[in-house]
């Protein structure tokens, strides 16, 4: 059972990074109804992959793998779960302006966003994305044990 939560953690993360690069890509260019609509979907699939993320990778440190005890005797996992939590705070802003389009967008109609609110929201993209590269990395020292103070 181990390995498959551990796949599904895996493919959830790329889910998530995936879904915050269409974000960044979409935002970039002019707002069109097909991208906002795009944009809404994309941040949609990054809230669930970032729950599955967060709902498997604590089945995992609980049941599937070391314990608890272990991880977080890490200083590289209580960095990763700490920049998680960041990131995912930081996620609300963007959020709450896609779904202030909604409204716009099942009318057919683009949302109006003013430029440096386009600007704001790139910037936040770009620092989410940052944050889920550092956890990359706290990933990878971690799993080779790194920061470990038992």
């Amino acid at each position: 059972m181990a390995p498959f939560f551990a796949f599904l953690h895996h493919v959830a993360a790329f889910v998530l990074f995936a879904a915050l690069v269409v974000e960044f890509v979409l935002i970039r260019d002019a707002l069109t109804v097909g991208s906002a609509r795009k944009i809404l979907l994309a941040d949609l699939l990054f809230g669930v992959s970032a729950g599955v993320v967060l709902v498997v990778g604590f089945l995992r440190v609980t049941y599937f793998e070391k314990g608890m005890t272990y991880y977080f005797h890490s200083w590289t996992f209580i960095a990763k779960l700490s920049l998680f939590v960041v990131v995912g705070l930081i996620s609300i802003i963007p959020t709450r302006e896609f779904l202030s389009w909604r409204k716009a967008v099942n009318q057919g109609q683009v949302p109006h966003v003013e430029p440096a609110k386009i600007r704001s929201l790139r910037s936040i993209i770009h620092v989410e994305l940052a944050g889920v590269v550092l956890i990359i990395l706290m990933a990878a020292l971690m799993a080779k044990g790194v920061g470990l103070m038992l």
